[in-house]
């Protein structure tokens, strides 16, 4: 006897993965978010200060970019930014979570402080090249805690790095009250003002450029380092599986410890740049958040450090944009933020199409 048909119905969305996407399209798909972006964000520019969103645009674009003043300062802040997500991504590359950057930064700042205040006798080289020293070894300490506690115990790093970042909030906090000055103000105000010990030289009379030379010697160096060292091959079959990596003779603890001591290195070096190239003082906002944003730019650029470049103009132009049009059309930080946070929300948002595709269901089907 035949067995009655049966109707199987599907969904009306499935979503699959893809295997790969050509490197045109990926681009196509970023771009076409950019401009839905910009639309969408023009007509909330439009409903709240009733003016033309491509002024707007433009008053963006000389927040940023408006004069060579501004262009450095950009570039400033290109540069840490992009420092803290060079570190970050070998770690996340073997899918070990470091959320700890912003404690990294603060130890690697309060480091490079401690010699600009009880060094600035040193000649001005011997004393970069403790400042350098120290923020790395600061930074690099600060991610072996919980890279040890992680190969030991199976940790959560996720966790274990994120209260990192409150352990050395509070410790800035204590040496802030140590050298307060003037006393009794509760900041540390501008370190060696009148002399200047300890502060990034202008080469070429540019008081940013060494900041860049630093950041895309390092971008440059992790870029070779992920793809051609046989360490970055442990990193990536480590990320990959970790069964797969013992299995073909690596030590997983140790690669962990390793690879955080680098990661950690890199992002207490990015406070030695806040420091000594860029504030000259250090609080508890010297990270300013960008231990988190940095985990945007490494994710977006899938750790590929000269991507990262772009997308940390990208962010720092949307911050700088922000800044300017606050002020120039009155508005609060709310809504200078709410513009930033769509460009960024669509941007993000168009990874997904990168990375998977839906299919719709054509027809019912029929299963004897």
């Amino acid at each position: 006897m035949a067995a009655a048909a049966v109707h199987k119905k599907e969904a009306l969305v499935r979503i699959a993965r893809r295997d790969s996407m050509a490197t045109w399209k990926s681009i196509g798909i970023r771009i076409i978010a950019v401009i839905i972006s910009l639309v969408v964000s023009g007509f909330l520019i439009y409903a709240i200060i009733k003016e033309n969103p491509l002024k707007v645009y433009e008053s963006m674009w000389n927040g940023a970019f408006g004069s060579t003043r501004r262009v450095w300062i950009t570039a400033r802040d290109t540069m840490m930014l992009l420092c803290i997500a060079v570190g970050l991504a070998p770690a996340f590359k073997m899918k070990f979570w470091n959320i700890g950057a912003e404690g990294q930064i603060l130890v690697g700042g309060i480091a490079t402080a401690a010699c600009m205040i009880y060094l600035k006798s040193l000649p001005a080289w011997l004393l970069f090249l403790c400042m350098f020293v120290a923020s790395c070894i600061a930074g690099a300490v600060w991610g072996l805690i919980p890279a040890m506690f992680k190969a030991k115990w199976n940790t959560n790093e996720t966790l274990f790095t994120l209260m990192m970042n409150y352990v050395a909030i509070q410790l800035t906090s204590f040496f802030v009250a140590q050298w307060e000055n003037p006393f009794g103000s509760n900041t540390v105000g501008v370190i060696n003002q009148g002399t200047k010990e300890g502060w990034f030289p202008p080469i070429f009379g540019q008081e940013y450029l060494l900041n860049v030379i630093i950041v895309m010697a390092l971008t440059v160096g992790m870029f070779i380092y992920l793809k051609y060292s046989k360490q970055g091959y442990e990193i990536a079959v480590i990320g990959d599986s970790q069964n797969t990596a013992r299995y073909a003779g690596i030590s997983v603890r140790k690669v962990f410890v390793r690879t955080m001591l680098i990661s950690g290195a890199i992002c207490g070096l990015s406070g030695f740049l806040a420091v000594s190239g860029a504030s000259h003082t250090i609080s508890t906002s010297t990270a300013g958040g960008r231990g988190f944003t940095a985990i945007i730019v490494a994710w977006l650029a899938k750790f590929n450090t000269f991507t990262m470049i772009a997308i940390s103009v990208l962010i720092v132009f949307l911050e700088k944009g922000a800044i300017e049009i606050a002020s120039k059309y009155n508005l609060n930080d709310y809504v200078s933020s709410m513009i930033t946070g769509i460009i960024l929300f669509f941007i993000l948002g168009s990874e997904f199409f990168i990375n998977y595709r839906l299919i719709f269901r054509s027809k019912s089907k029929e299963v004897a």
